[in-house]
């Protein structure tokens, strides 16, 4: 699960990085508004937490770009500005939700996981292949009625091969899903390693993950036996 986070105070947003990937998420940390236009243009987002405040672009007008440009990704305004003019100013941007500081890191994690069990355009809240569920809010997958015990890195891969399900996945985009530098899996076996063991915990799921060869992988619903 790959967020943005959009904070220029540098010891807050230390914080949030390091306690957002103990927490299992992949996270791009930038600190300038104009920078974070070029990221979301280029990258795709579970969430993108945005500070008001911003050098180069403020946190309302990187938001109200998103949204004029289609993005649809869910919006965290994050900002000591708490007046109710404000949080309307926000939310009629096209903010998803409004968190003022100083916050408790447990309601962030909280407000994220809500935000990412509402429908994004034409998603569904559980992503189906199969007998195969994956819950991204709860951050969980389900064979049947047995749940697949997964690392959080399993689970980012495992997600977006669901999300494209039947269709092949780059390496690359594997890479950007699942981990901080992408180049250093992408240029290596990593990717594949972690892909057997994600095979072989999802024996019996009743989905196979088949590689493309030269391009990546893709995820599949095994016929149902006779």
């Amino acid at each position: 699960m790959r967020l943005l986070v959009v904070e220029d105070d540098p010891g807050l947003g230390s914080v949030l990085e390091r306690g957002l990937r103990e927490a299992g998420y992949v996270v791009d940390l930038v600190d300038d508004g104009e920078v974070a236009l070029g990221y979301l243009r280029s990258y795709e987002y579970a969430v993108c937490i945005l500070d008001w405040r911003l050098p180069g672009r403020s946190g309302l007008e990187v938001l109200d770009w998103a949204r004029r440009q289609g993005i649809v990704v869910p919006v965290l305004m994050l900002t000591a500005r708490d007046a109710p003019s404000d949080r309307v100013a926000a939310l009629d941007a096209g903010a998803d939700d409004y968190l003022v500081k100083p916050f408790d890191y447990s309601e962030l994690l909280a407000r994220l996981r809500a935000l990412q069990r509402r429908p994004v355009g034409p998603r569904a809240p559980l992503l189906r292949c199969g007998s195969l569920v994956v819950d991204p809010a709860s951050r969980r997958a389900v064979a049947g009625a047995e749940e697949v015990a997964l690392t959080p890195r399993e689970l980012a891969i495992l997600e977006l091969l669901v999300r494209r399900s039947p269709a092949v996945v780059a390496r690359r985009s594997i890479a950007l899903q699942a981990w901080h530098d992408e180049w250093d899996a992408v240029g290596s076996n990593t990717i594949e390693v972690h892909v057997a063991r994600l095979r072989a915990k999802l024996s019996g799921a009743g989905v196979r993950i088949e590689t493309v060869r030269g391009t990546g992988y893709r995820l599949v619903a095994c016929p149902a036996a006779r």
